[in-house]
């Protein structure tokens, strides 16, 4: 199942106006800061705030979000929720756009043969199984907060600039720039990439009944496509649409008309959260496996997409990244007393702490789009008896559902 973004609510207000004023758009000269966060998406915002709360000096750069309607929806676990939480937030955007969150309280998949896997909150023992966030409005709630943090110094960043023309000096250079990261480049990190010939749709849909909290996902072979519940149009709701397909097929869809992308649509779902129209404009990127060699060096670390890529069919992207936050600010917390924050020593520490972790997702979220890329009956067989005999575990279904709330 698909992934989410971040941003913050306001200081109190006796802070307000020193907090807008520390951390207003500036180009600093010969500035001094703890750290240089690179990257304004919601990993780079997210660690910024994160940071600040330790009482370090960030300054945050990068260049700005498009300014084109974003269609993503992301698939947040508990462990990005919570994150979301210290860093006030995630109840700023629950409640400047309740629509923005839903619960997912149950998740069906289904095989190319008739196979079918089930998921519940109820089974689970918890609330929901995950949040469906739309990504615009989280990254707005990031951005509301950084601009009254008082650690924090939001540059006048032209797109591509690196931290030395700003004549900004950091002991520690974290990149959040993205899976294209110019100065990941500039450092000369290799990374090891697989192209699956595969681009992703995605769009929001409105649905004619209720989508009562559940999740859809239609493993195709190769094409596989994911219905996020989503409480947006406020009626009856939709769902954010993922649709992994290959490049032709999804160039052709994304010139295709309205009612062509439609039918197809519908037919791919076969009508199982009912009819489905679309509520939005079409974006698409190209999807594969990456990872880079080298995560760290003296005075820089990689997070997010500049460190790893996975498959967005487990909707893991986002949640890999702010778990990387959330491991890189707890060692940065624990360093010791003597230990500047861009020792490399210590950087290893996060490395170390984040190399299991994203290696097991890449590897399942790879494995599964292999298995079910391949064509012949063995192969169909394979997998659909798979999903068939985990549906039939449960000890097995919760160690799968624990392993992706937890991100």
């Amino acid at each position: 199942m698909p992934s989410p973004p971040d941003q913050g609510s306001a200081g109190a207000a006796n802070g307000a106006t020193q907090g807008a004023r520390q951390s207003r758009p500036m180009n600093p000269t010969d500035a001094r800061f703890d750290v240089s966060v690179r990257g304004r998406g919601a990993v780079g915002q997210a660690l910024a705030l994160s940071l600040a709360r330790l009482g370090l000096r960030v300054a945050l750069g990068g260049a700005a979000a498009p300014a084109a309607p974003d269609v993503r929806t992301f698939a947040l676990g508990a462990r990005s929720v919570a994150l979301l939480q210290r860093l006030k937030v995630w109840d700023a955007l629950c409640a400047a756009t309740p629509s923005a969150v839903t619960a997912v309280h149950d998740m069906r998949v289904f095989g190319d043969a008739g196979a079918e896997l089930g998921f519940s909150a109820w089974q689970q023992g918890v609330r929901e199984l995950a949040w469906i966030v739309d990504a615009a409005a989280l990254e707005r709630e990031l951005a509301s907060a950084l601009r009254f943090s008082p650690h924090v110094t939001l540059l006048a960043d032209p797109a591509g600039a690196a931290p030395a023309a700003h004549g900004v000096h950091a002991d520690l250079v974290a990149l959040c720039d993205g899976r294209h990261s110019p100065e990941r480049a500039a450092l000369g990190v290799e990374v090891k990439r697989s192209d699956y010939g595969q681009r992703a749709i995605a769009a929001r849909l409105a649905c004619e009944r209720p989508h009562r909290g559940t999740a859809w996902q239609w493993f195709g072979a190769p094409d596989v496509l994911a219905l996020l519940p989503f409480d947006a149009p406020p009626a009856r709701g939709g769902f954010g649409l993922v649709w992994s397909l290959p490049a032709a097929r999804a160039e052709a869809f994304l010139t295709a008309s309205d009612s062509e992308f439609e039918r197809a649509v519908n037919a791919a779902t076969g009508g199982a959260a009912g009819p489905l129209t679309l509520a939005s404009a079409r974006a698409s990127w190209p999807l594969g496996l990456a990872r880079a060699r080298r995560w760290h060096g003296p005075g820089w670390v990689l997070l997010g997409d500049a460190a790893h890529v996975v498959h967005p069919l487990a909707g893991q992207g986002l949640n890999l990244g702010l778990a990387d936050v959330d491991a890189l600010s707890e060692v940065l917390a624990a360093r010791e007393a003597w230990r500047g924050v861009g020792d490399e020593r210590l950087l290893a520490r996060y490395a170390r702490a984040r190399a299991a972790p994203t290696w097991a997702m890449g590897s399942v979220t790879d494995g599964l789009w292999q298995l079910f890329s391949r064509p012949g009956a063995p192969f169909v067989e394979l997998r659909n008896r798979g999903m068939t005999l985990v549906n039939h575990l449960p000890p097995l279904k919760r160690w799968l559902a624990n392993r992706a709330m937890r991100g």
